[in-house]
């Protein structure tokens, strides 16, 4: 009689793994399915796509025309070159303002610490648009449209991300910092030496997280450059639709789609158990 129990809960255990992963499979299919519709359209030429009355889910004869055109019709490259730029230098001064303020206020013991951070927190509920119209006015007054200068400087900090790494910091045991204190060491020598290797996962995390908020933006580069030649990619799309290509050239504008989405694609692949490790630390306490 036991082993006839064992055998039906061992049986309804697999059955409901088997629908899990079924559900999980579908859902993966659904997540998965626009990334093949945009590769599809890109490798189908510009009449053949326009001739189907319904939309073919294959195509018989692929081309890569439309690459090469979006590489011509626009100078793609240089607005891929300006986009590593900004992601490089925003994510790098983000990441130092970060590690610094989330230090600060998990570390260092200060009058009204604790004060000020809740005012800090407090600055999450600013709509967004009155922050962009703010550092509009600002980089405007300053001379600095048009530059790496003018599309950087605002996006240098970000409330969430230090709010995150605090706490990471704070679940760091106080007996390293006071046995640190008590050798000598100086605030900056254990944030490098000891909080940074520990909080490493979280960190990557908010490198990766950046990184593609950069390469993705286009309300602010898209307000604060009027000339071409500090285009993003994000800015270059746009203009491909508008000036290049025409409205009517989906192939070509998928195409140049998947040439700025595979940076991100491939960065995601490599560095995702990164993401979830430090996103699950990041929200853990003790």
């Amino acid at each position: 009689m036991e082993k006839k129990e064992v055998n039906r809960m061992e049986a309804a255990a697999a059955r409901k793994k088997a629908i899990i992963y079924i559900l999980l499979t579908i859902w993966g299919l659904m997540v998965l399915f626009p990334f093949y519709w945009m590769v599809l359209t890109s490798v189908k030429s510009y009449s053949a796509y326009n001739a189907e009355f319904i939309p073919q889910f294959f195509t018989t004869s692929p081309t890569l025309d439309n690459y090469r055109e979006v590489f011509t019709a626009v100078p793609l490259l240089r607005y891929l070159g300006n986009t590593v730029i900004f992601t490089v230098l925003t994510t790098f001064f983000m990441v130092m303002v970060t590690v610094l303020a989330a230090y600060a206020f998990a570390r260092i013991k200060f009058a009204g610490r604790d004060v000020v951070f809740l005012l800090f927190l407090a600055l999450m509920m600013i709509p967004n648009e009155l922050v962009i119209i703010t550092n509009y006015v600002t980089i405007v007054k300053a001379g600095w449209r048009d530059t790496f200068q003018g599309l950087i400087l605002p996006s240098i900090t970000s409330v969430f991300y230090i709010y995150l790494l605090r706490e990471n910091f704070a679940q760091v045991p106080d007996e390293l910092y006071y046995a640190a204190k008590v050798d000598g060491t100086s605030d900056i020598k254990y944030l490098f030496k000891v909080m940074i290797p520990i909080c490493r996962p979280t960190i990557v995390t908010i490198t990766i997280l950046k990184v593609i908020e950069c390469w993705n933006s286009y309300v602010w580069p898209r307000l604060i450059t009027y000339d071409p030649n500090y285009y993003l990619v994000s800015n270059g799309i746009q203009e491909l639709r508008e000036n290049g290509l025409g409205r009517e050239n989906i192939p070509a504008m998928m195409a140049a789609v998947v040439v700025i989405s595979i940076p991100l694609i491939v960065l995601f692949l490599i560095f995702h158990k990164k993401i979830m490790e430090g996103v699950s630390r990041g929200g853990t306490k003790g």
